[in-house]
């Protein structure tokens, strides 16, 4: 494990794509074209076809979900619970397959609550559990679990893990490897990244050049970016022999943050891998594998 890992992880002392055209007939009418069933290797196929024909390409991150838990349209209840997509939901209201405390809902625009009975073909939609899952994110895997116009996304590795919907916590390119947190916890993945009090990161980094000590002097006091300043808790050179390899401590959760602050000094990154967030490592974790956090590590996100 890089040395970087002697970095302190706690806090102790620092301050739609075209959708293709519209149907004009409802195919739900006739009856749904499967039943509500864990049949995985269907359900799997028959949400392909609807990310295929329906899903904007877009990269949502579980932070980015928070209010779900609050009064929501059906449509969008419907596509939470990994049923359809909205657009196919709309479908399904309007042939009569889906009710809301008893009663059939045909209405466009319908708003539920986390306490309403929502029933799809006859079985009722269970409110998801809440789940978390780290992976050892490869490089060349795009960090969306709902963009289907590409060709490699992290949805072909932890697709699979559970049957609630899962997204990724913050932000990570295509090109940077490491440690990245997967839920449904909107609330918590939001108090992981908001302001300059998000969780940490560790970051070991490979420049196209040595780092100079008066440009990681100019990082450390903190450098102005177009998005606002980047805050950088630690910065060191792993091996004083090669100023190329850095470690970085930081604990803000910008999109592409890191990239611009080398970026802004002149330098590129060449390998960008994160080693921790939150505390988590990808200890005992291959390139592509995954696990679901430990109760007491769960525990550790929402109490930090």
């Amino acid at each position: 494990m890089y040395k970087i890992l002697s970095m302190r992880s706690d806090r102790s002392n620092s301050k739609g794509p075209n959708r293709g055209p519209k149907q004009s007939e409802n195919r739900f009418v006739k009856g749904p074209s499967k039943t509500w069933d864990n049949d995985d290797s269907k359900e799997s196929s028959e949400r392909q076809f609807i990310s295929k024909k329906y899903r904007s390409a877009r990269n949502r991150t579980a932070e980015s979900l928070v209010g779900v838990n609050d009064e929501i349209r059906l449509n969008r209840y419907l596509a939470n619970a990994g049923i359809c997509s909205r657009r196919e939901a709309d479908d399904l209201i309007q042939a009569g397959l889906v009710e809301v405390n008893g009663k059939i809902v045909i209405e466009m625009g319908i708003k539920v609550k986390p306490s309403d009975v929502v029933k799809y073909n006859s079985a009722t939609i269970k409110t998801d559990k809440m789940r978390y899952v780290v992976l050892n994110k490869p490089k060349g895997f795009l960090a969306s679990m709902d963009d289907p116009t590409a060709k490699k996304t992290v949805l072909e590795l932890v697709g699979n893990a559970c049957r609630e919907r899962i997204y990724p916590v913050s932000q990570m390119e295509r090109g940077t490897t490491g440690v990245l947190l997967f839920t449904n916890d909107a609330e918590t993945a939001k108090k992981l990244t908001t302001g300059l009090n998000g969780a940490i990161n560790i970051y070991h980094i490979v420049l196209d050049k040595p780092l100079k000590k008066v440009d990681m002097n100019k990082i450390t006091e903190g450098i102005e970016l177009d998005c606002g300043k980047a805050p950088v808790e630690e910065i060191k050179y792993i091996d004083e022999k090669n100023k190329r390899e850095i470690g970085l401590r930081i604990s803000v959760n910008r999109n592409r943050i890191v990239r611009k602050l080398f970026a802004n000094l002149g330098y590129e990154i060449e390998q960008l891998d994160r080693v921790s967030f939150a505390g988590l490592t990808k200890k005992s974790l291959t390139r592509g594998q995954y696990r679901f956090l430990e109760p007491k590590e769960v525990g550790f996100l929402k109490t930090r």
